[in-house]
């Protein structure tokens, strides 16, 4: 006798039960994310966490003022060891994180807490794969109140003039500045601040007033340098040592990375700079990174701008597809076409750093740097070929060149349209015989001598411009 069929399901049961494959699947999705590695870049400007998982990740952030800390709920995620590896990758001296919290907050999320040193504008958000990377989440930590870059350099002058009471002030000698002599009583750092606050942001400052240098053969001025008429003139030379943080850079056949050999360079070229003077004013050299952290291409920029600097070299280390490539190049920017068709390759693949090193591209301030990047002038090129010529020059001296000439292209970090602006490709760090000499402390050395004899010889035939940041 026949076993009689089950009666099929309802159409209620059977939606029901899709309903609840759907759910399970999408809980097994999410909780199938596994955290690959966390990192912590502290800087002065900003600190970063990163997250990064082999799948995306949904976090829900708020922040709490009193005391300040950012608190993020990572959901689809259990606690993991690597999770937890954070609290031990926060650094006592951190100028922004005090400490990293991690716990179950639900089942199926995480809370992490970081406890910040000061008030912060924080930014979260989450990075595609890109390069060696997979899904990666940042918390960006913003100093609510930044410190001004030129101020810094002007106080760190001041520390380094004989105060105004060891000497009696000499007759007033006339200078470019155009503000009158403070009482002897003011501060003068103050009162730099205060005119510095009075001008408009450098971006839409008109370009500064023109002057005649002083000549050569003039003697420096002595007596009290903390007053109007008897100051000098800060040259600053903005280094803009390559990738960082995030982005590595390119590396070599022996894992060199660009980032590291690049910065020590520009160290280097720092210490000479600050040692010396252009007919009888300091120089200062600003770093648009001094430490391992990622800065965007655009806000190298800025960052240059905004302290006003006279020159920006950009340092990097060269790569190519064949280990075969070798020399070291010199480039300036191009309104047009690049100059070769390897200069547009290196171009494109330097421009595509933000990429790597991870921008935020919801925060307001990419549109303003943007419309930066569109500002280039004739005459900030004119001028970049020139430090480029002579810097390619004194290269050559104790390098072999890539090629003989300087070369232009597109390239979004040389497009302040009111500072001279070169990139310096070292050498090829993806040649095994370049890499091991950028590797070298002595080539180091060799080519911050080389790199700071260009940068003399460029003042001593184009005589910086007065400025009103005198100290």
């Amino acid at each position: 006798m026949p076993t009689p069929s089950a009666k099929p399901p309802s159409r209620r049961a059977v939606l029901q039960m899709g309903s609840l494959v759907l759910l399970l699947g999408t809980q097994q999705i999410a909780r199938g994310a596994t955290i690959l590695a966390v990192r912590v870049w502290p800087a002065p400007e900003y600190s970063r966490v990163t997250i990064e998982s082999d799948g995306a990740l949904v976090a829900k952030q708020f922040f709490v003022t009193t005391p300040p800390r950012l608190a993020v709920d990572i959901e689809g995620i259990d606690l993991s060891p690597a999770l937890r590896e954070l609290v031990a990758k926060v650094k006592p001296d951190d100028p922004n994180i005090a400490g990293i919290r991690v716990g179950q907050n639900a089942p199926g999320v995480v809370r992490l807490v970081v406890d910040l040193k000061q008030a912060a504008l924080p930014q979260v958000f989450t990075l595609p794969p890109v390069a060696a990377y997979q899904h990666r989440l940042v918390f960006d930590l913003y100093p609510a109140a930044p410190v001004d870059p030129l101020e810094a350099l002007i106080a760190e002058r001041l520390r380094e003039t004989p105060s105004a009471d060891k000497a009696a002030p000499p007759a007033p000698t006339p200078t470019v500045a155009t503000r009158p002599s403070p009482p002897a009583e003011h501060d003068p750092l103050g009162d730099l601040i205060a005119q510095r606050a009075q001008r408009p942001a450098p971006a839409e400052a008109p370009p500064p007033v023109v002057a005649a240098a002083p000549s050569p053969a003039e003697p420096p001025r002595t007596g009290n340098r903390a007053t109007a008429t008897q100051t000098d003139r800060l040259i600053i030379v903005a280094l803009d040592p390559g990738h960082g943080g995030e982005d590595p850079g390119a590396i070599g056949p022996a894992g060199t990375r660009e980032k590291d050999v690049v910065l020590r360079v520009a160290y280097l070229l720092r210490d000479r700079i600050n040692a010396t003077t252009v007919g009888g004013n300091p120089m200062r050299a600003y770093l648009t990174r001094d430490g391992d952290y990622f800065v965007p291409l655009g806000t190298r920029v800025q960052k240059a701008r905004r302290v006003q600097a006279d020159l920006f070299v950009s340092i990097h280390a060269d790569a190519f597809t064949t280990p075969e490539a070798r020399g070291a190049s010199v480039f300036a920017l191009s309104q047009g076409g690049a100059s070769s068709t390897a200069a547009r390759w290196l171009a494109n693949k330097e421009n595509q750093a933000d990429l790597v090193g991870g921008i935020n591209v919801q925060s307001k301030d990419q549109h303003v740097q943007r419309a930066l990047l569109d500002m280039s002038t004739t005459a900030q090129i004119n001028d970049s070929l020139k430090l480029g010529s002579v810097l390619l020059g004194e290269i050559g001296g104790m390098a072999k060149l890539h090629k003989p000439r300087v070369e232009q292209a597109g390239f979004a970090v040389l497009k302040a349209p009111d500072i001279p602006s070169v990139l310096v490709e070292t050498a090829f760090i993806s040649n095994p015989e370049e890499e091991k000499r950028l590797r070298s402390s002595a080539y180091q050395e060799q080519l911050a001598d080389a790199l700071m004899r260009g940068i003399t010889r460029y003042f001593a035939k184009n005589p910086p411009l007065a400025r009103s940041r005198s100290v």
